[in-house]
């Protein structure tokens, strides 16, 4: 058979658009290696809004209720699929996982992004144990402490903004002697006077008993080591759009993400949209995905009942 949509992804974008999907009769399979997105790993998100807080795996779960409430028999969801190629075929698209193959006549992708992920001794150790990829998600739980950011690009120092606004310290390690963030962000934040920079730092270990207490760094001028006490570490080394099975059928930027229009997300490629992190968008956030993956929705509603 034939799907009128093909969602993949069990994200924000993803969900948002299902739910509506059933709301409006389109005749869908839903595609989802996993549920939630990103922000599985956060103890605490404060940013959903209309919840004060809630754990990361609570908020995947809560999705995934939301959309089997409302499938009924309109929305075919496929559980523990991966998707591991799309391609063009006549009258739409084949979607094939490592289970199964679809065919549709539109496709949502919204499988957004990883964080890339910091390799050194004690990162993993101490992964979601100071060691955080989520400003966003996470940063209020370490209001009144020194935290350190890795990262000098625009994605570090926004995070270095949204810490300031409660954190003892902020001391942000650039690896090299420029930042790669815009000028006028750079001045902004850095004049904060409980912002600190140290340029030319790699980091070499994160140290800790059961939670992070500093992290070491080497001066790549004097290969010298020093070390900063902290008590979180937020990582900003960029993301890594989960777009490869896409690659030859949607044009990419030259950072892997998916180009969209920003009117309705859809994509270069007639009959497919594209929302959430795995896109070129502003900004990423969970909210932001969901608006997308509804805008979305909405268009690929029109474009299938109007042309």
């Amino acid at each position: 058979m034939q799907y009128d949509l093909a969602i993949i992804g069990g994200g924000p974008a993803g969900v948002a658009a299902g739910v509506y999907a059933s709301r409006k009769q389109l005749n869908t399979v839903f595609i989802t290696d996993e549920w939630g997105g990103q922000s599985t790993v956060s103890d605490g998100i404060q940013n959903w809004i209309g919840t004060i807080t809630i754990p990361g795996t609570q908020l995947a779960q809560s999705l995934k209720m939301h959309l089997k409430e409302y499938a009924g028999t309109i929305v075919n969801i496929r559980e523990k699929e991966r998707v591991e190629l799309v391609s063009k075929i006549d009258g739409g698209f084949s979607v094939k996982t490592n289970i199964g193959e679809y065919q549709t006549r539109t496709i949502l992708i919204a499988t957004g992004s990883t964080r890339r992920k910091l390799t050194i001794p004690g990162a993993e150790e101490f992964d979601n144990k100071g060691v955080t990829y989520c400003a966003s998600c996470d940063g209020p739980l370490f209001a009144g402490k020194d935290v350190v950011v890795i990262g000098g690009g625009n994605a570090g120092f926004e995070t270095a903004a949204q810490l300031l606004a409660y954190c003892n310290s902020v001391t942000m390690l650039n690896r090299s002697a420029d930042f790669k963030a815009d000028p006028v962000t750079v001045q902004k934040v850095l004049s904060h006077p409980n912002m600190k920079v140290v340029m030319n730092a790699t980091p070499l270990q994160i140290k800790g008993e059961k939670f992070v207490t500093g992290i070491v760094y080497e001066d790549t001028i004097t290969k010298t080591s020093a070390e900063i006490k902290a008590e979180g570490i937020f990582v900003e080394i960029g993301l890594i759009p989960s777009t490869d099975y896409v690659r030859n059928v949607v044009p990419l930027n030259a950072y892997g993400q998916i180009i969209t229009d920003p009117r309705n997300q859809e994509t270069q490629t007639p009959g497919i949209w594209a929302a959430g992190d795995c896109t070129d968008t502003l900004y990423h956030q969970n909210n932001i995905a969901a608006g997308d993956g509804v805008r979305a929705l909405e268009d690929i509603y029109m474009h299938l009942h109007t042309k």
